[in-house]
């Protein structure tokens, strides 16, 4: 019996454990104006920590509307890094712990790809609101799962697609709806990136402390087949399909979801994709350089390309309209600071629109934490619900799978092969 199939039936057994629980789900605490969201994190690692510190800022801003009360991470070290962030922070070496916990309102998950679904669920059936970074799920069945689980549920769900937040979003959405930019039959998405020669992207050093002693490596595994504890595997899954989904999921969903949203494009009918293990041989198992296309049913085509050895173009994605262009653009990522230069334009195709003006996007972005935070109070629907994260996740999925099948993958034959496997 293969792995994948022993992973799936745990899943799948944990997830009706989940749906069990939905159905008698606790009452959420009725919020206040003047009363505090407790959130609680799971997985607080390298990127946990940077949505820490967004919910810190936020408390900064005003103490009583947010605070971090709750930690749980498999790790000593991400326990003890988190302490330090917020000292009086509770922290758990089981995130069932925390879901226990009763003064916790909200639950942020963080963890690696391939535990995103059982934490996502166990949250939901826990009664607790959701933060959960993307990609939702590691896999198609995964992705129906938490879909299912979300609408069973009242509870306030934003899934980690900060574009979705962005004035770029907003103004492209509004463009498009106003019919300025036409039918747009092609979509032009991109993203580069570079480290210096020798240097992988991802790869991280394993720290001293990371062993079998200071590490729940079963609970990290999830069910996958059982092996000796291996701290590169542990610190650096993204490398490796068991664990990651790749660049697909690490980056080219936040643009698909863009896409998807700004279009308001169904899920895809076919994917290809193309590429390999071009940029660094440094054992990692997916591909550092991309290009994807996908296929929808209202006559588009979604293309993306990526590498990992030249950073020079930045991201960003042309809508082609027969009435107008929309160019959004974030250059080269200044590796001093961080940022890039972004712009978002609309540039009118005269033949179609000889009055058409350019124009520019002025409307400001969202803070995506905020946002959330602000539809636990008022149970709104935030800026990124789970429906746009389960497109997002299924048009990544069947990219990686049509790469790792090598031929063209329909979305029958992707959810065929995906129960069957």
């Amino acid at each position: 019996m293969s792995n994948n199939k022993i992973e799936r039936r745990t899943f799948i057994k944990q997830a009706a454990m989940g749906a069990a629980a939905l159905a008698a789900l606790p009452a959420a605490r009725v919020l206040g104006a003047n009363d505090r969201v407790r959130v609680g994190i799971i997985g607080p690692g390298a990127r946990g920590q940077e949505l820490v510190k967004q919910l810190l800022e936020l408390a900064s801003k005003n103490k009583a509307s947010v605070g971090l009360v709750a930690a749980a991470d498999i790790y000593t070290r991400r326990r003890a890094e988190v302490r330090r962030l917020v000292p009086n922070v509770q922290v758990f070496n089981d995130h069932r712990q925390l879901l226990d916990t009763k003064d916790i309102d909200a639950v942020i998950v963080a963890s690696p790809l391939h535990i995103h679904a059982s934490h996502f669920i166990d949250a939901l059936a826990a009664g607790k609101d959701l933060y959960s970074e993307k990609t939702m799920s590691w896999s198609i069945p995964e992705a129906e799962q938490c879909l299912a689980a979300a609408k069973k549920s009242d509870r306030v769900v934003q899934i980690g697609l900060q574009h979705q937040s962005s004035g770029s979003y907003f103004d492209a959405r509004k463009w498009i709806k106003d019919g300025i930019v036409g039918k747009v039959t092609h979509v032009q998405g991109w993203m580069s990136r570079n480290t210096p020669r020798g240097q992988g992207q991802w790869v991280r050093p394993v720290p001293a402390d990371c062993n079998a002693g200071n590490v729940n490596w079963k609970a990290f595994l999830n069910g996958r087949a059982e092996r000796p504890f291996d701290g590169y595997k542990f610190i650096n899954w993204r490398l490796f399909w068991e664990f990651s989904g790749g660049n697909i999921t690490e980056n080219m969903v936040h643009q698909i979801a863009y896409i998807l949203g700004a279009l308001d494009l169904p899920l895809p009918t076919a994917a290809t994709m193309a590429g390999g293990v071009f940029s660094e041989k440094d054992g990692r198992e997916v591909p550092d350089t991309i290009a994807v296309s996908l296929e929808f049913p209202n006559e588009t085509v979604v293309t993306w390309q990526s590498t990992f050895s030249n950073s020079h173009y930045g991201l960003g994605e042309h809508f082609l309209g027969s009435d107008g262009t929309i160019e959004h653009v974030a250059g080269a990522t200044d590796m001093v600071t961080g940022k890039s230069a972004e712009t978002t334009q609309y540039f009118p195709e005269k033949m179609n629109r000889a009055n058409g003006e350019v124009l520019a996007s002025q409307t400001p972005d969202q803070n995506h934490m905020g946002n959330w935070i602000e539809c636990v109070r008022s149970r709104k629907t935030p800026n990124a619900p789970v429906e746009i994260g389960h497109r997002s996740a299924i048009a990544a999925h069947m990219a990686n799978m049509a790469y790792r099948q090598k031929r063209r993958v329909t979305m029958e034959a992707a959810k065929e092969k995906a129960v069957s496997s």
